[in-house]
């Protein structure tokens, strides 16, 4: 036990550092990336489309890394994702520069990948963690990506002076830096993540080797005949397509009233912080007064920052940062309480197949989420996106509710 214990933390020291490296690569990318395409395109409309894009990538990627970890481990596949994301970073820049919007996408596809193994690397926490403190590991990894995450917004400014000193447009800065790290990232997960955690954990379990995958439609029948499962799936995808709608149309509405990018960097920045910040003190509350309760903090949580983001005008960044805050904050807690309760619901011959599809279906959720944003931004307002994303939220409450009364 003691052997697995000193594991187990090399494991959390490994994963952390990874996602300290993947955060500051993605998240630099976020408010660059609506910008870019805007841009290109002309069109406000389309701005959506590179969150959009870089959601769908994550999708695409989030069963070939379950199938990867399930026959090779988790070193391999959280490898070959950030190493993904670096390449999609040099497409993006090429995209960029030459004002072509299918290389622009094609590369935010392929960062979507490093935020998939960000996303798996939190249930690379949990495979040898005990009961006790299963969320309290989870939330450790997501912890892990505040300071990369928190930073990279506001390394969109002196990143883009970088560019413009190599020749380049000033808003494919971000992807420059992004193609390092998240290369960095790539290089730490293979070296350092010996024993690989799903391997070890397979071995002291007795487990034989996997050579295949169950089908997506098995598993998800089988998430559908247990309410815990099917509850924690549907708070993973709905915190998660709330948050991507409003976030990646704020930057968009500030730009309405010409705010300085630094300024924008600035809210982006607390909104991150909110996401990962305080995700020990959420993973300590989901193990200290249950799954059930921390998934109805995060609901109110979201709704609040509905309500603030959605009256706020596009010159009122201190009124838009709360908002944003409050926003991460409630995805930290849908994710990591819907996550624990995920890994704790299933049986064991689906457990990382379920991991693969929920991943899936919170990153679909979200690229239809940031498509619908930016119709309807065009067409309405910023205001009406707000109250829009705040259907599903009151949705799932009320399932909450039954599925609370029927345990």
């Amino acid at each position: 036990m003691t052997e697995v214990k000193t594991v187990q933390r090399r494991v959390l020291k490994v994963l952390a550092s990874g996602q300290v490296l993947g955060g500051l690569g993605v998240a630099s990318t976020v408010a660059a990336g609506s910008l870019l395409v805007a841009g290109i395109t002309g069109s406000e409309a389309m701005a959506g489309l590179a969150q959009t894009s870089g959601v769908l990538g994550a999708a695409a990627m989030a069963i070939p890394l379950a199938k990867l970890t399930a026959r090779g481990g988790r070193r391999l596949a959280l490898t070959a994702g950030y190493a993904l994301g670096a390449l999609g970073a040099l497409f993006a820049i090429t995209g960029g520069t030459y004002r072509n919007i299918v290389l622009m996408l094609l590369g935010t596809f392929f960062v979507g990948a490093a935020s998939a193994a960000g996303y798996q690397s939190r249930f690379a926490a949990v495979d040898l963690a005990t009961d006790s403190s299963r969320a309290r590991n989870l939330s450790i990894v997501v912890w892990g990506a505040t300071i990369g995450a928190v930073a990279g917004p506001n390394l969109m400014e002196p990143a883009g002076y970088v560019a413009l000193n190599l020749g380049l447009p000033q808003l494919v800065g971000p992807y420059l830096f992004a193609s390092v790290t998240l290369s960095l990232a790539a290089i730490v997960l293979f070296t350092s993540l010996r024993p690989d955690p799903y391997l070890y954990a397979a071995k002291l379990a007795d487990l034989p080797p996997q050579t295949h995958s169950k089908n997506i439609r098995i598993v998800l029948t089988e998430i559908r005949k247990i309410p815990n499962a099917l509850l924690a799936l549907l708070t993973i995808a709905i915190g998660h397509v709330v948050m991507v709608s409003i976030m990646v149309m704020t930057p968009v509405h500030m730009a309405h009233v010409d705010v300085q990018l630094r300024v924008i960097g600035i809210v982006i920045s607390i909104h991150v912080a909110g996401m990962y910040a305080f995700s020990p003190v959420v993973g300590y509350l989901t193990d200290r007064i249950g799954r059930y309760r921390t998934i109805a903090i995060g609901l109110v949580l979201l709704l609040a920052s509905a309500v603030i983001s959605g009256s706020a005008a596009a010159a009122q960044s201190v009124q838009l940062a709360i908002g944003l805050f409050l926003l991460g904050l409630g995805w930290s807690a849908t994710l990591i309480a819907g996550s624990t309760l995920l890994a704790e619901s299933v049986p064991t011959e689906i457990k990382a197949g379920s991991q693969g599809v929920a991943d899936l279906v919170m990153n679909l959720s979200g690229a239809a989420g940031g498509a619908l944003a930016g119709v309807i931004i065009a067409i309405s307002s910023y205001g009406w996106l707000c109250a829009v994303a705040s259907v599903p939220v009151l949705l799932l409450a009320i399932y909450l509710q039954r599925v609370t009364k029927s345990n």
